[in-house]
């Protein structure tokens, strides 16, 4: 199932993902890819064969309305739920990719996160009993209980047979009614003793709702007789416990470890939340449901019978007369940390759902699960991982923690904020700390407002001024792309660059003691006191900016609005820092020059990426478009201001798939140094294509320029720093008119650029969207 053939060296970036997850539920950075990518990979690993990739790309595995109308009455729509995989899971020393269909946001990171952790112990071990649903059969006005019911048992095989005649089908899978129990309770209010048989019947794969009750309808007659009293009702009972599931996790406390808390104090607080759980039910009631969060969401996606689940789950948690926790979390004798979870799963993999529904068909086959029993000990798995993760989260930084993010998206759509400003309306929520539709929905007038005014100034002024007005309103950093001379500027050739809209901005305000850092759009909340074990570029930057700027010793919190996509190749790194340094020095009122704030920059840029060019923290600092050396020779950069007669129109696709400069940039050098005669020629070869390229762009020769970044884009391929991802959106811009396309950065993934006619850009834009990848428009001026 997860076999795939070699990759092209070419695109080996992508692939090399790809490969680490070859056969394993492990996919690194998957959330990061767009949906379609994620998708692709699902093909490339053969968990979906061709046909279900083109049904999930152009949604045809959504049931329609005329669908749906055969299912249940009065159909007038069908309603969509997100439906997204759970990672990492190891069950039973089997790797599974776990569909769940969940419309609540931090579920499925939160569980995925879970089994990383569990996996890195040797995963779950999960047992499922015997399948046996339980149908009920009601006799009251009995004479004589005692009597009957010993009657009843001693018909017992006789009422087996005649409740098997009827599924003949099912007793030659090996299914069929197995025993039968017989239980009094008493008498009723006015129909004398009530006696209830239980009809005991392993349905194999199927749920078997329908075949239980059609056992019990025809055993009854004979039930009546035996018992001498009247069958009233004859009904399966949803209480499973007959089909339990046994699923257990052992953690070391060295996988543990939170932050600030050690092993064993995760592990001592997640045993102490279970207690709480054990003994109130008020508490067991929340506990339980977020074990439930798991397994209704791979319920639903599967078409198995969720309610009824949850049913007997809840009855199951009461059945010692006190309703009390599904799982129990202790410390075995080596310390670890151990997880069971107990609970009654009667599910199916076969019947009408899973035929009649191609979305839960196409979830069956990602799970690649063989029976029903696999699937519930999938499921037990789930529910257990669910309820690590929410208690380890409880126990130490408090849900609200990891729930923050998500719940201001949920709230920001719910205020209807388009995808123009989506994330901002998100982060700015986050800011404020008031998450609250109301809240959502100010911010969504006042950057309604803001792009009205800014559409104005667009119209009558310059792009210089236009720029010179975004600098003077905030501390931001631009993006960039390049237009040519991408890796070959590290060897001292030229490359041409240009800004683009997109910045990154940056807020500091004074505080005592600690500088905090919080990025709300890529999650990353650090203080900078406290070391990390590996410390991020992230992390160096900041430090060294405050050191350079002699605010080491100040405390400070630093908040990031990105609107720029991160490894994209698209500046956000240069960016970052710029916003960074001209917030700080705003701040603490310290004057620096614009060539000081580009020549801390590039320091950072030394920290995230190895050996810059140089390009990203000056196009950040003054937002133009350069024509860029560096002499590597006097550690100097010769820039030269690029203009052109009219604006240029460029098309940015995104591929979905972040990039590092750094790994593209050391493996151009490696494969430099092995030959550096034959890589020099292909850089001179980049170089003259640059210096033809910026006297194209002061003519304002478009067909000059978009023929220079083709054949370059071709060098870089050569260099084996495009991808997969990006030769496509390349190709797609070609063909719906574009003179140039090419990918702009580092490659490996990232981003691609393309130059047109104003009129083609719509159409090679959505073109690229109706192929599943993020795009935006924008000009050279």
């Amino acid at each position: 199932m997860f076999s795939g053939n070699p990759a092209p060296a070419s695109f080996s970036p992508f692939y090399e993902t790809l490969s680490i997850a070859m056969s394993h539920s492990r996919i690194p950075s998957f959330y990061k890819f767009s949906v379609a990518n994620r998708l692709r990979v699902l093909l490339e690993r053969e968990v979906i064969d061709e046909r279900e990739y083109e049904m999930l790309v152009d949604g045809a595995h959504v049931m329609d309305a005329a669908q749906a109308d055969r299912l249940i009455e009065n159909v007038i729509s069908v309603f969509g739920l997100p439906m997204g995989l759970g990672l990492n899971f190891q069950i039973n020393g089997r790797d599974y990719l776990v569909p769940m269909v969940v419309e609540e946001p931090s579920i499925i990171a939160a569980v995925s996160s879970a089994a990383k952790i569990v996996r890195g112990a040797g995963g779950f071990e999960s047992h499922a009993e015997r399948p046996l649903l339980i149908g009920q059969i009601q006799i009251v006005g009995v004479p004589h209980a005692a009597h009957a019911r010993q009657a009843l048992l001693q018909n017992a095989q006789e009422i087996l047979d005649l409740a098997n005649s009827l599924h003949p089908n099912m007793v030659a899978r090996g299914g069929g009614a197995r025993e039968i129990e017989v239980h009094t309770h008493g008498s009723t209010a006015a129909h004398g003793e009530m006696l209830v048989v239980h009809l005991l019947v392993d349905t194999r794969d199927a749920m078997g709702a329908n075949l239980v009750n059609t056992m019990c309808e025809g055993a009854a007659p004979l039930v009546e007789k035996v018992s001498g009293g009247r069958v009233f009702l004859r009904i399966l009972s949803n209480l499973t416990d007959r089909a339990l599931v046994r699923s257990k996790a052992v953690i070391p406390t060295a996988r543990l470890t939170a932050g600030d808390y050690s092993g064993e104090e995760v592990r001592d607080g997640i045993i102490l939340a279970n207690e709480f759980a054990e003994t109130d039910p008020y508490r067991a009631t929340t506990h339980n449901k977020g074990i439930m969060n798991g397994i209704d969401a791979v319920a639903i996606a599967t078409g198995n019978d969720w309610r009824a689940i949850e049913a007997a789950a809840h009855a199951y948690a009461a059945r010692t007369g006190r309703y009390s926790s599904l799982t129990r979390w202790y410390a075995n004798a080596a310390g670890d940390l151990v997880g069971e979870l107990d609970i009654p799963l009667k599910i199916g993999t076969v019947g009408g759902q899973v035929e009649s529904n191609q979305a839960v068909k196409i979830a069956h086959r990602v799970l690649g699960i063989q029976s029903a029993a696999e699937l519930a000990e999938v499921m037990g798995a789930v529910g257990l991982a669910q309820n690590f993760a929410a208690i380890k989260a409880l126990s130490t930084h408090g849900i609200q923690r990891g729930h923050m993010t998500l719940h201001a998206r949920s709230v920001a759509m719910a205020a209807g904020a388009d995808a123009a400003i989506f994330d901002d309306v998100v982060d700015r929520l986050i800011a404020a700390g008031d998450i609250k539709v109301w809240k959502a929905r100010e911010i969504i007038a006042e950057l309604e407002d803001t792009a009205r005014l800014e559409q104005v100034n667009t119209s009558t002024n310059t792009h210089q001024d236009v720029i010179e007005h975004a600098d003077t309103a905030g501390d931001i950093g631009y993006g960039k792309i390049i237009l040519l001379g991408e890796h070959s500027v590290v060897y001292g050739r030229h490359a041409i660059a240009a800004p683009i809209p997109l910045h990154v901005r940056a807020e500091v305000t004074a505080q005592a003691n600690h500088i905090d850092l919080v990025i709300p759009r890529w999650g990353v909340e650090m203080r900078l006191a406290e070391p990390e074990r590996a410390i991020s570029s992230l992390h160096a930057s900041i430090t060294l900016i405050a050191e350079r700027l002699g605010l080491a010793d100040r405390g400070m919190r630093i908040d990031v609005f990105p609107h720029i996509p991160r490894a994209n190749g698209l500046g956000a790194s240069a960016a970052l820092a710029v916003a960074v340094i001209r917030a700080m020095a705003r701040c603490f009122d310290i004057e620096i020059s614009e060539r000081e704030i580009s020549n801390l920059a590039f320091d950072c840029e030394k920290i995230a990426h190895g050996t810059p060019s140089g390009i990203d923290n000056t196009l950040a600092t003054f937002g133009k478009p350069i024509l860029f050396r560096r002499d590597n020779a006097n550690s100097r950069a010769d820039i030269e201001d690029l203009t052109t007669p009219h604006p240029i129109p460029v098309v940015i696709g995104l591929s979905g798939v972040a990039t590092l400069t750094m790994q593209t940039v050391g493996s151009v050098r490696a494969a430099w140094q092995k030959n550096p005669e034959r890589y020099e020629s292909i850089f001179s070869q980049i170089d003259a294509l640059a210096l033809a390229g910026a006297e194209a762009m002061r003519k304002g020769d478009l067909v000059e320029l978009g023929e220079l970044m083709n054949i370059d884009h071709g060098l870089l391929n050569a260099l084996q720093v495009s991808s997969r991802e990006i030769e496509e959106l390349v190709q797609i811009a070609r063909d719906n008119g574009a003179l140039g396309a090419k990918l702009t950065g580092g490659g490996g993934g990232g981003a691609m650029i393309a130059i047109s006619e104003p009129d083609h850009c719509q159409a090679i834009a959505s073109a690229m969207r109706s192929a599943g990848y993020n795009t935006f428009i924008t000009e050279i001026r």
